[in-house]
């Protein structure tokens, strides 16, 4: 059975109404109008198209799904999706992470209950944070660089009284190290004066004299002196930059990072021995370098899963390009281009933004539309920066090439 139109819908097959000049033109736009409106309510407002969106994998606590986005970030695709992070939730990547191409991997861990020891004080929180002093940091707990923390979870749950993981806090002795009349505060684990001064990288010579032997036990809040007479001295307080651990996981999108444990720098403390002339100093000499306290390392998790699409990878074939280099082209090509062959900016042109664009033109006449030519000439390019796997080391660290 025919179903009986609309007055509206009849309105605007009639013929009266195709007789005026406009009709056809007014009608079209109408009806573009009422398929936009409904585009916008059935999407809340966001078009999903090819040429914009991305495919992001999430996982929340191991529950995996598979989201469309237009989001440019991993924060706006939290936004986005309308994904709430409560305290002591972790995201990874971090959240200026940028979404740059399809099978992007967000993970999203919630906060799960732990209980930190400190000596006789014990510290309930919660966090998914993987490093215990993360983990501290979020409970409010100061920790310093020379503590131990040993996370675990508790064998004897009656014993600990401990429901989910323990953090436990092994606390370094605080000394008080003169060092040649400059008074600071050290922390350390070993047991002698003689142990501290090693560690601290002090190396005694002619003329020093240390107080208490070196010989001595350390104990809280005890004194240590080195001392040379007859000099005179001039000490400088000097940061030392902290080291980066990269991890390789599996659970995140190549070149994805996520910063697991926040680096802190160290110090040290560096001591001249000055020589005066008319009261004036005329030459330094370096006679000791000690380590006040110890960096912290940054650990930082990189990604290692990747994924690539038929199309990408049959241009990167046609270019010549070996297939452990994908991963490294399609990192750097979907920043600097989004895969795009006409991607400009000033005088920039293509998937790799050659500067300027006309250089491709010496790896074929089609350079601005064939990606297979430009490819070749990127691929030139990377071998002037050792290979595409220094080549994406170098925008790793410049986020540019």
């Amino acid at each position: 059975m025919k179903k009986k139109r609309s007055k509206f819908y009849q309105r605007l097959l009639s013929k009266e109404l195709y007789r005026h000049p406009y009709a056809v033109p007014v009608i079209t736009i109408a009806v573009l109008a009422v398929v936009s409106l409904f585009a916008v309510v059935f999407f809340g407002g966001t078009t999903i198209g090819p040429g914009d969106s991305r495919v992001v994998q999430l996982s929340i606590e191991g529950e995996k799904q598979t989201v469309p986005t237009r989001a440019d970030t991993v924060q706006e695709f939290l936004e986005r999706a309308d994904i709430t992070l409560n305290e002591g939730d972790v995201v990874e990547p971090s959240k200026d992470e940028l979404i740059a191409g399809d099978n992007f991997r967000i993970n999203v861990y919630r906060a799960r209950p732990v209980t930190i020891f400190d000596g006789n004080k014990r510290v309930q929180a919660l966090s998914a944070a993987k490093a215990p002093r993360m983990v501290a940091d979020q409970a409010g707990v100061k920790v310093y660089p020379e503590d131990t923390l040993k996370q675990e979870v508790s064998d004897d749950i009656l014993r600990d009284q401990v429901i989910g993981e323990k953090i436990t806090i092994d606390r370094a002795t605080p000394v008080n190290l003169n060092l040649y009349g400059t008074p600071t505060t050290v922390r350390t684990q070993v047991d002698t004066v003689g142990q501290l001064l090693q560690e601290k990288g002090i190396v005694l010579t002619k003329g020093d004299k240390v107080v208490p032997s070196v010989s001595t036990s350390l104990r809280a809040g005890m004194t240590v002196a080195v001392a040379r007479s007859g000099i005179v001295v001039k000490t400088v307080e000097e940061s030392i930059e902290p080291p980066i651990e990269y991890v390789e996981d599996a659970s995140l999108s190549f070149g994805a990072t996520a910063v697991r444990q926040a680096g802190t720098p160290g110090k040290k403390s560096v001591t001249y021995e000055i020589t005066m002339k008319n009261g004036k100093e005329v030459s330094r000499k370096k006679i000791q370098e000690a380590t006040i306290t110890q960096p912290v390392k940054q650990i930082v998790a990189r990604g290692k899963a990747f994924d690539i699409n038929t199309d990408k990878a049959a241009v990167m074939a046609a270019a010549g390009i070996s297939e452990s280099d994908y991963p490294y082209v399609d990192y750097i090509i979907s920043r600097e281009s989004g895969w795009r062959v006409n991607a400009t900016n000033g005088s920039t042109w293509g998937l790799c933004q050659a500067l300027p664009g006309s250089k491709m033109a010496s790896a074929g006449a089609d350079w601005q539309t064939n990606p297979v030519t430009q490819l070749k000439w990127c691929s030139g390019y990377a071998a002037g920066k050792g290979g595409w796997a220094a080549a994406y080391e170098f925008w790793v660290r410049n986020h540019w090439w």
